[in-house]
């Protein structure tokens, strides 16, 4: 599915972040990597076997705050 050099990492290997969007829906919040695993904008995903990758969340005590 890809054409990027170099290519990317198949979807189920921890660096898989290295994958190129193909498909673009911010509108409905997720893309589509040319490794074939689908990201959501909550960081869940689901890989082309049809496993579904549970979203990073930060402990409510380790997020960061920005004074304004």
């Amino acid at each position: 599915m890809c054409s990027h050099q170099p290519p990317c990492p198949s979807a189920d290997r921890p660096d898989s972040d290295a994958a190129h969007i193909v498909a673009f829906h911010p509108e409905q919040g997720w893309n589509l990597l040319c490794n074939g695993a689908i990201v959501f904008d909550d960081t869940g995903g689901i890989l082309p076997d049809g496993t579904v990758v549970a979203p990073r969340r930060v402990p409510v005590g380790k997020q960061l705050t920005v004074a304004a």
